[in-house]
């Protein structure tokens, strides 16, 4: 799965300084830096080089600032990788090709350019904004079919912790939650039952998510550790 390909290309943009996050508004990859915060760079990952690929590449040219698209390496060195047209395509297009081989190492097959199609703004603030709000890297990006972790459900999951031990009142979830009171009384995902006037509840759904996100909690937090580590071992 494309999700193999995620901790590779996150710790090869980690080691220029990026801070990298999976499934960000449809992008496998979303990377920022604190001394560059109008660069946004976005990478699409799928397991071989092909034309959907560059088409992912293509659609993200309105909100990115760098385009990688990143895939597995074939194994007899015979893919899209290795086809001067599919590399030439790329650097007119401007994007950055990297390969990924079995052990997990990066290579960069062709380096990104800097080209100017019209950007969508809104779409591109969306982007990034979601980026910033989300607490950590929740999600490992490639994924396809399960729920992402994003920060509205970051916060949703922050409001139903807080009331395991009983219901609460959103003013009472709000230092941990600004959006409760949204969040609460929109109960997008059938966690939160009213049990009095302004006072709310967790539902048996409710509850389940919460236990499932500890599991999921101690999962990231192992993956940010290897990342860090791996980062922090890297020869200069």
């Amino acid at each position: 799965m494309e999700t193999s390909l995620y901790l590779p290309v996150k710790r090869f943009l980690e080691g220029f300084g990026y801070t990298v996050k999976g499934e960000v508004r449809n992008c496998d990859l979303v990377a920022l830096r604190e001394d560059e915060p109008s660069l946004v760079v976005i990478c699409e990952l799928k397991l071989s080089f092909n034309l959907e690929l560059i088409l992912q590449g293509v659609d993200r040219m309105s909100v990115g600032d760098e385009i990688w698209l990143a895939a597995q390496l074939s194994a007899r060195g015979k893919g899209r990788e290795s086809d001067a047209r599919y590399r030439n395509l790329c650097r007119r297009l401007g994007f950055g090709l990297l390969g990924v081989d079995k052990t997990g190492h990066v290579e960069v097959l062709v380096s990104p350019t800097a080209p100017a199609p019209r950007k969508d703004p809104r779409r591109r603030s969306r982007l990034v904004e979601e980026h910033k709000r989300r607490r950590g890297d929740p999600a490992i990006g490639g994924g396809r079919g399960k729920p992402i972790m994003t920060a509205y459900r970051q916060q949703a999951l922050a409001c139903a912790a807080a009331m395991v031990s009983g219901p609460r009142r959103p003013r009472d979830l709000k230092p941990a939650c600004p959006d409760a009171q949204k969040i609460l009384h929109r109960n997008v995902y059938g966690w939160f039952e009213r049990a009095g006037r302004g006072i709310y509840g967790l539902t048996a759904t409710g509850h389940s998510a919460v236990t499932d996100f500890m599991g999921l909690s101690l999962a990231v937090q192992e993956r940010e550790q290897v990342s860090a580590e791996t980062v922090a071992t890297r020869p200069a």
